[in-house]
């Protein structure tokens, strides 16, 4: 078989990268080793992970309504009609990609891939019937081989008790205890969802914080909200060992106080993700990996090898899926002369516990470490009236402000539904927006969105429902 463009992986990037390939008229191929399109983050990520937090969010709120005077019987929890719910959405979503590839004209085999050279794959496995050859020739290579959960070997246990992200998201059944080992966004998202159906949670975190890459005062709040949802947090903790006791794991923790052990239901360890880029055959190629096992790629998104590109979680943090089809996009561009390259200004991360916590663009920790002059300024949402509305009054909208130019450098945003306001920032950050931009532009009311309004008529002194004088400029 002879094809034009093979892009390898039918995750977020790479479909991203092979639709678009196909409308700019080239001839694609699209290789992917599971028997669905999506990825991880459609197939076992992203997309499961947010439908099972919405029910966690209505399993708090029916909870919450009593301030309200309204009250609802504790939930009784179906689990296999709520797994089947997640897959039917899977499935959907899936099974459109599957449209949207026959209608662009997209070829799709669904084969494990290797590389013999810089232009041939090795096609096994898979569903034969969809490749009647077990070679395939390119002229060009979009690798987009996403990433899988880290699982160190000390964690690794004969036994479905010890889970990684994907078993935590089969749902096999709601633990009566569950330990999180990895105090990130996918330990603590997963973690909201199992404690909200009825587990008791615990976390276990080496270093002195949750999400340790997020601005602390961002952190504070959810940080808050947890330790009221979960059983324990530990903090400065390790996990010195795992043990199959049968009907638990047992588990060794080593703290400041000293060594201990305790038993849980069920372990979900979520100490990050690493890049698939082993057993590829890259080595038979020119791509080069990093001490990471990162492919490394230029501004382009291309390789070392002029045959191959590499887009997405195996080219390089962040691991996100919106990244990952935008990098897909730029490759294609690239590719066919255009003068594409990836370079953002902000990368928007959210993270979807409760409250969420969203940010874009610099941060206040890396404006620190680099020694970058900001005003910061903070919008509390207790002087919202939608937040009031709605009972969520512990968030705020954070603004990092050049003090000569007055641009927006980076916001943060930490509250319900942090994630959905989050776009108007990244817009201004690309855009290079001033404060005044963000200040001038009517948002509407009342709204969360309006804090980000709010928050840059408080970096000009003008903030209504805040009383913050901005001081005179120096003469």
């Amino acid at each position: 078989m002879e094809t034009q463009l093979v892009v390898l992986g039918g995750g977020p990037g790479g479909y991203a990268a092979a639709f678009m390939a196909a409308d700019m008229g080239a001839q694609v191929t699209l290789i992917e080793a599971e028997s669905r399109l999506g990825g991880t983050c459609l197939l076992k990520g992203c997309i499961p992970s947010k439908a099972l937090l919405h029910v966690a969010r209505v399993v708090a709120e029916s909870r919450e309504m009593h301030e309200w005077g309204v009250t609802f019987n504790t939930p009784t929890i179906d689990v296999d009609t709520m797994r089947a719910r997640k897959e039917k959405i899977i499935q959907n979503l899936s099974g459109g990609l599957k449209q949207l590839a026959k209608k662009r004209k997209v070829t799709v085999i669904n084969a494990r891939a290797t590389f013999l050279d810089s232009t041939t794959l090795r096609l096994e496995g898979g569903d034969p019937s969809t490749y009647s050859e077990n070679r395939i020739t390119f002229d060009h290579c979009i690798l987009a081989s996403g990433s899988i959960p880290a699982m160190p070997g000390a964690f690794k246990l004969p036994t479905d008790r010890v889970m990684d992200s994907t078993g935590a998201l089969n749902l096999a059944d709601v633990p009566e205890s569950l330990l999180v080992i990895g105090g990130g966004y996918i330990g603590l998202e997963l973690g909201t969802v199992y404690a909200e159906l009825g587990s008791k949670v615990s976390v276990v975190e080496l270093t002195p914080t949750l999400l340790p890459l997020a601005d602390r005062d961002l952190v504070k709040p959810l940080h808050d909200r947890l330790n009221k949802l979960f059983a324990a947090i530990y903090l400065e903790t390790k996990v010195t060992g795992l043990t199959d006791a049968g009907d638990g794991i047992e588990v060794g923790f080593e703290d400041a106080n000293g060594r201990r052990s305790e038993k849980f239901s069920r372990v979900l360890v979520s100490v990050g993700r690493r890049p698939n880029s082993a057993g590829l055959g890259l080595e038979n190629t020119q791509v080069e990996l990093d001490d990471k096992g990162f492919v490394v790629t230029d501004a382009h998104q291309q390789t070392a090898d002029p045959h191959i590109s590499a887009i997405g979680d195996v080219a390089g943090e962040p691991m996100l899926a919106h990244k990952a089809s935008h990098q897909g996009k730029v490759a294609v561009e690239a590719l066919l002369g255009e003068p594409a390259v990836f370079d953002p200004q902000a990368i928007p991360a959210i993270v979807f516990t409760d409250p969420e916590i969203a940010w874009a663009g610099l941060t206040e920790e890396q404006a620190k470490a680099e020694q970058i002059a900001v005003e910061v300024v903070k919008y509390p949402w207790a002087a919202s009236g939608r937040a009031v509305a709605l009972g969520r009054t512990e968030g705020f909208t954070k603004l990092l402000v050049d003090p000569d130019s007055e641009r927006i450098l980076g916001v943060g945003i930490v509250g319900i539904n942090a994630g959905d306001i989050l776009t108007e920032a990244v817009v201004a950050i690309e855009m290079g927006a001033t404060a005044r931009d963000l200040a001038e532009s009517i948002h509407p009311h009342p709204t969360l969105s309006e804090t980000l309004g709010n928050a840059a008529e408080m970096f000009l002194g003008t903030a209504t429902e805040i009383y913050r004088p901005r001081p005179a400029p120096k003469a």
